[in-house]
C-alpha cells in the first residue's frame, strides 16, 4: 500500500470537498488531516482511506516505544480490513442473492462416511492414533467475555459443570488424550486484550498438565458510524473504543506470534480450531485421519443439521464457483427469512474447523487469505453509534483447496451462550467422562430439549444459581419455559412440556420432589419455612 502522504499528493490536484461534504473536482486540495468530527462517509474511497490512514498514523505516533511494533501490525491489519470494507460497501456489504447456487455433490459429506467403527476404530489402535495426534495442534478461541450471562471477565473462567470452568474442561480433555495415547498435543489459546491478563494469572495451574501456549489476537479501533473516522484519539486501550476483530483473525495472529512457524518446524500438520465455550468440540480422530490422508483437501468445516434454535447460524453456499460461508450479517434484508429457512439451508457452521498448517502458511505468505468483512454495528455506553469490522474464521474456507463440510452429530455442537444452555449442560441430560460431555445414554429422545428462561430473573449466572437448590432431573424433558420469579427445590423432575409463568408481583416455588409432566404452572405458589 502507498504511504498516505503519497496518496494525498497524487490526488490533491484533482479532488476537493464541496459545501455538503461530497468530493468535487478542480478545486483546492483535500487534506487528510480533517478535524476529528468531520465525516468521510461521502468521500471517494481513496480519499476516505487516506484520511483514515492519517488518523491511524497519528495514533501510532503517540504510542509508547514498547508497544509501537505490535500496534503497527494491528493498525496495518485494520487498514487492509477497512479498505475491503470500502470496496464492499458499494453493494451494501451484502451478497448478491442471485449468484447463490446449490452446493455441488461432495461439498458436504456425512460423518458416517469417514467414521471408523468396531474393531477398525482408530481410537482402539493406539499406535495409529498416536501417529495422527503427533501431527495435531488444538487452538481454542478464548477472546470472549461472560457479559451476556452477567459475569465479569473471561468467559472461559465461568464454572459450568462439577465446579469446573470451560478452561478446566478443555485442559482436562487434552491432558487425558495425551496420557491415553502417550502424545504431546499442544493446547493453544487465542486471547483478546479483554481476556489476556486473567488467563496469564491462572495459566500456572495448567502448565505441567498440558503443553499450553497463548497468543493475542489483533486489537482494532472502532469506527464512528456517522463519520467513518476512528473512535479513539489516543493509543490507550479504553473500553468501548477498541475491539477484537472476530475469530477470523486467528490465522494472521497465529502467524504473527511465531507459533505457526514453530509448529511447522516441529512437524505439526493439522490445526483444529474451535470456540472454547463449545463443550462438544473435542478432538475427533476420524476427522483428523481424513484430513491427513486426503491430499486434495486442505480444510474441513464441521456442520450439523439446523433446528429452529439455530436459524441465525452461518451456512455453506456455492458462490462465484466456490464453497463459501454465508453469515446472516451478509444477507440482504429481504432475504433474511429465506436464509432462516430450515428447508432451504439445512445445515449450519459449528465453527469446529480443521485445516492444514502448511496451507495456512502458504496463503498468508502469499497474501491470499481473503475473508469477507462482517459489519457489526454497536452503540457505546455513552451513546455513540459505532462500526466494528470483523471476520469469521470459517469464511476462510473459500481460500483452501478441496475444502469440504462434514455433517457431524449434534453433540459436537454444545455451546453455552446463555444460562438456558448452562442449565442443559449442568443437568443429567449429559454425562462427563474424561473432560468430555456426552448425551446421557439413558435419554430416549435423540434431540435435546428446548429451554427458555426469563431474562430478568435468570440471565445473570449468580441469580440463576440462586434459583435452584439443585438442578432438576431433565432426562425426559422436551420443552421448558420459565418466566418470572420462580425457584426450584431439591429433587424436582421435569418431563414432556413444562411451562412455569409467575406474573409480575407473583412468585412460584416448585417444591422439593415435585414431578411436573406436561404441566402449565401459573399464578402464585409460595413454600414457607415453619
Amino acid at each position: 500500500m502507498m504511504e498516505s502522504g503519497q496518496q494525498v499528493t497524487k490526488m490533491a490536484t484533482t479532488t476537493t470537498t464541496n459545501g455538503n461534504g461530497k468530493n468535487g473536482r478542480n478545486g483546492p486540495p483535500v487534506s487528510p488531516s480533517l478535524e476529528r468530527h468531520q465525516s468521510v462517509v461521502l468521500f471517494e474511497d481513496d480519499i476516505a482511506l487516506s484520511v483514515i490512514e492519517n488518523d491511524l498514523d497519528q495514533l501510532l505516533e503517540q504510542a509508547d516505544l514498547s508497544v509501537k511494533t505490535v500496534m503497527t501490525e494491528n493498525l496495518n491489519g485494520f487498514k487492509t480490513l477497512f479498505q475491503h470494507y470500502l470496496e464492499e460497501r458499494k453493494h451494501g456489504n451484502k451478497v448478491d442473492w442471485r449468484k447463490i447456487s446449490p452446493l455441488p455433490s461432495g461439498a458436504v459429506i456425512d460423518y458416517s462416511e469417514i467414521a471408523s467403527v468396531g474393531v477398525s476404530s482408530i481410537a482402539l489402535n493406539k499406535a495409529k492414533a498416536k501417529e495422527l495426534l503427533n501431527k495435531l495442534v488444538v487452538v481454542k478461541l478464548n477472546g470472549g467475555l461472560g457479559t451476556t450471562m452477567g459475569c465479569v471477565g473471561a468467559k472461559s473462567l465461568i464454572q459450568v459443570r462439577d465446579d469446573a470452568t470451560f478452561l478446566d474442561l478443555n485442559v482436562k480433555q487434552i491432558e487425558l488424550l495425551n496420557q491415553k495415547y502417550k502424545t504431546s498435543v499442544p493446547l493453544v489459546l487465542m486471547n483478546s486484550f479483554n481476556t489476556l491478563a486473567e488467563i496469564i494469572r491462572v495459566k500456572h495451574k495448567y502448565d505441567r498438565r498440558v503443553p499450553l501456549y497463548m497468543f493475542e489476537q489483533s486489537c482494532y479501533p472502532r469506527i464512528n458510524q456517522e463519520t467513518l473516522r476512528p473512535l479513539p484519539e489516543t493509543p490507550n486501550i479504553k473500553d468501548g473504543e477498541w475491539y477484537p476483530p472476530g475469530h477470523g483473525d486467528v490465522y494472521t495472529s497465529l502467524k504473527r506470534s511465531g507459533l505457526l512457524s514453530e509448529f511447522l518446524k516441529e512437524g505439526k500438520e493439522i490445526l483444529f480450531i474451535s470456540n472454547i465455550d463449545n463443550l462438544g468440540a473435542t478432538v475427533d480422530l476420524d476427522i483428523l485421519n481424513h484430513l491427513i490422508n486426503d491430499t486434495n483437501c486442505e480444510f474441513v468445516m464441521e456442520v450439523t443439521d439446523k433446528t429452529r434454535s439455530d436459524v441465525k447460524g452461518g451456512t455453506l453456499i456455492q458462490y462465484d464457483g466456490k464453497t463459501q460461508l454465508l453469515e446472516i450479517a451478509q444477507v440482504p434484508k429481504d432475504k433474511v427469512d429465506e436464509f432462516k429457512s430450515i428447508s432451504k439451508f439445512r445445515i449450519f457452521n459449528t465453527n469446529n474447523l480443521w485445516t492444514k498448517l502448511g496451507a495456512v502458511d502458504r496463503l498468508l505468505s502469499g497474501g491470499c487469505m481473503d475473508v469477507d468483512v462482517i459489519v457489526n454495528k454497536k452503540t457505546t455506553s455513552d451513546g455513540i453509534n459505532v462500526i466494528q469490522l470483523e471476520t469469521a474464521a470459517g469464511a476462510a474456507i473459500k481460500n483452501f483447496k478441496g475444502a469440504i463440510g462434514i455433517n457431524v452429530p449434534r453433540d459436537r455442537f454444545l455451546p453455552v451462550k446463555k444460562t438456558s444452555d448452562l442449565l442443559v449442560i449442568m443437568s443429567n441430560l449429559f454425562t462427563l467422562n474424561e473432560g468430555n460431555l456426552r448425551v446421557n445414554p439413558k435419554r430416549s429422545i435423540s434431540s435435546l430439549p428446548l429451554v427458555k428462561l426469563g431474562d430478568q430473573h435468570f440471565q445473570i449466572v449468580s441469580y440463576f444459581l440462586e434459583r435452584f437448590d439443585d438442578i432438576p432431573d431433565m432426562l425426559e424433558l422436551d420443552h421448558l419455559t420459565v418466566s418470572g420469579d420462580v425457584t426450584f427445590g431439591k429433587g424436582v423432575v421435569l418431563k414432556g412440556t413444562v411451562i412455569i409463568i409467575a406474573n409480575h408481583g407473583d412468585r412460584i416455588d416448585i417444591p422439593a420432589g415435585a414431578i411436573l409432566e406436561n404441566k402449565i404452572v401459573s399464578g402464585n405458589l409460595r413454600i414457607l419455612d415453619h
